[in-house]
């Protein structure tokens, strides 16, 4: 047998747009390695890393920097991808087949060991947080894989820092957070304690990188669940029905408005009051009646009778808490999700059911066709990025959008299937149409479609074969009760910097002026739509922002 007496291992330095699969060989650009950041934001790379070992090798990573203690270094794992697009695509998508696909972020083990397995490529994600107690200036931070105490490979990374803070983000944007989800993933007895702590974690998180609103379970959710059937009870209003009469209680409810005080969120999102696609149903809406639980509305009562009266009692009795607790200000309502329309008569049933107990107070949902603005029905609505268009050329300002399944098409999207820069673009889109509030359906939606089944997002990551990968959830539920992020997450987090420093940049200069760097070596207008596919672009723009505000503060 012949045995091996030299192993080569090679490391090569790539952008946080780059997606490494384990078969393919990463092509090393220099025109998208320059790196810089203002204070307060997180900038990512990657370092690609092989061996033509002839078994698998467990090497130590080390980081070698003057900014060690302000680097994260983790794994980038390959998770499994059933279905990876919709029956439409377009040119650009990087894979089109089922497969093993990077996207979890998983920290290093406490060896700091990593595995390389012979002739495939892996990737370890490097964050820089920059914070104001580094200086401004240049630095490196070189990236070590190291065998029994010697490297056998390393790269080093420049980064340049601008002493001027990034301000504060001003877009509202919110992930729906499924309680249920983390409460059935972690096999833990819903708002028992142990599930407030996971709740916690999954907080914190969230708010880390971006998220401003929360949804706030009144009821349990209507979202994607089936005709009949019920997701698991996350209620946090307690009902009782005495004398013929409602009586409500507030306390968890409190609780949970706390939490997200506690982590810096500012909006709050009332769930829906009417079942999704089309509001003709209540929520399901559980009580005590008599001594016992019973559950007084959901798929057997209609939006319309008597759940008009429950709701003629618990609206006022809610708005009394929001004002009471200082929110009512920044707390907006839905009404039912994703009507269409042929739902018009229906969503328009329910709302006017309502009269003007939510006088005062926005409502917003998820919809595609404008004629529930133009009939007043909705006071902002959020259509997808591939329907915004219509609204914007109508006038509308001060514009949600969001996108889910349904925008797979020439729009922005974060499918684990696309380039990462069609999930970065985002936010230079978002910046110039002034969007100001922009909604994701799945933080952490870890069942199938309709909420038949529970799944390991581990295992599944297209709510069994239903969506893209990568639509219903952007976090894995990691081990101990706190989240695992994902590439998706961390480039959906530069897109929320980049308007950020667009914004700064205005501050300084003009909305003109910026726009002249966005679209100045472009052949078309950017659009929803129509926008660069090349990383270097996006790199490249968001370096040129930095030195603008770079000089520009310098001379102030």
């Amino acid at each position: 047998m012949r045995r091996q007496t030299e192993i080569n291992y090679e490391m090569k330095l790539l952008s946080s747009l780059e997606k490494v699969f384990q078969d393919e060989t990463p092509v090393y650009r220099p025109e998208c390695l320059v790196l810089s950041a203002l204070w307060d934001e997180t900038v990512s790379f990657q370092a690609a890393y092989t061996g033509d070992c002839f078994m698998r090798e467990r090497l130590e990573v080390r980081v070698v920097s003057e900014l060690e203690k302000w680097v994260r270094v983790r794994t980038v794992e390959q998770v499994p991808v059933g279905r990876a697009t919709n029956v439409i695509v377009d040119d650009n998508y990087l894979k089109t087949t089922p497969g093993m696909y990077p996207d979890l972020l998983r920290d290093l083990p406490e060896d700091h060991k990593v595995i390389v397995c012979s002739h495939q490529w892996r990737s370890l994600w490097v964050d820089v947080e920059v914070t104001e107690e580094i200086p401004a200036g240049d630095y490196e931070i070189e990236i070590q894989l190291l065998k029994e105490g010697e490297i056998v490979c390393s790269a080093k990374m420049k980064l340049h820092v601008v002493g001027v803070t990034l301000p504060k983000q001003e877009i509202m944007h919110t992930e729906w957070m499924h309680a249920d989800c983390l409460a059935d993933y972690y096999h833990v007895e819903v708002f028992s304690e142990e599930h407030w702590q996971i709740l916690e974690n999954f907080f914190a998180e969230y708010v880390k990188r971006g998220g401003n609103m929360m949804l706030v379970p009144l009821f349990t959710s209507p979202l994607d669940t089936a005709v009949g059937l019920e997701r698991t009870k996350t209620q946090l209003v307690d009902v009782e029905v005495k004398d013929g009469q409602y009586i409500f209680g507030f306390d968890r409810l409190k609780r949970w408005i706390d939490l997200c005080r506690k982590y810096g969120i500012e909006y709050f999102e009332m769930s829906h009051l009417f079942s999704q696609w089309g509001a003709k149903y209540a929520p399901k809406v559980v009580a005590t009646v008599d001594g016992k639980e019973e559950k007084i509305f959901g798929w057997h009562t209609p939006a319309v009778g008597e759940y008009t009266n429950f709701l003629h009692s618990f609206l006022p009795s809610l708005i009394e808490k929001l004002k009471e607790w200082g929110i009512a200000e920044h707390t907006y309502f839905h009404i039912s999700d994703e009507p269409r329309e042929e739902h018009l008569e229906s969503y328009k049933a329910a709302k006017e059911s309502l009269g003007d107990l939510l006088s005062g107070f926005h409502t917003f949902d998820a919809l595609s066709s404008y004629e529930f603005y133009r009939h007043g029905l909705i006071d902002k609505p959020i259509p997808g990025n591939n329907e915004i268009e219509e609204f914007l050329e109508h006038g509308l300002t001060d514009m949600w959008t969001y996108y889910c399944t349904g925008q797979f098409y020439e729009v922005s999207n974060r499918f684990m299937s696309m380039p990462s820069l069609r999930n970065r673009i985002y936010g230079v889109q978002l910046y110039k149409y002034d969007i100001i509030g922009i909604l994701h359906w799945g933080y952490n939606f870890y069942n199938t479609q309709f909420s038949i089944e529970h799944i390991n997002p581990y295992e599944v990551t297209d709510a069994g074969n239903a969506f893209p990968a990568g639509d219903p959830f952007i976090v894995y539920p990691g081990a101990d009760g706190h989240p695992e992020e994902s590439i998706r997450m961390m480039v959906h987090y530069e897109a929320l910097t980049d308007l950020r420093a667009c914004k700064l940049l205005e501050s300084l200069t003009s909305k003109d002026h910026v726009m002249e760097l966005i679209e100045g070596d472009l052949a078309e207008p950017l659009t929803f739509r129509r926008f660069p596919k090349s990383d270097m672009y996006l790199l490249t723009l968001r370096n040129r922002i930095n030195r603008e505000i770079e000089r520009l503060t310098a001379k102030a």
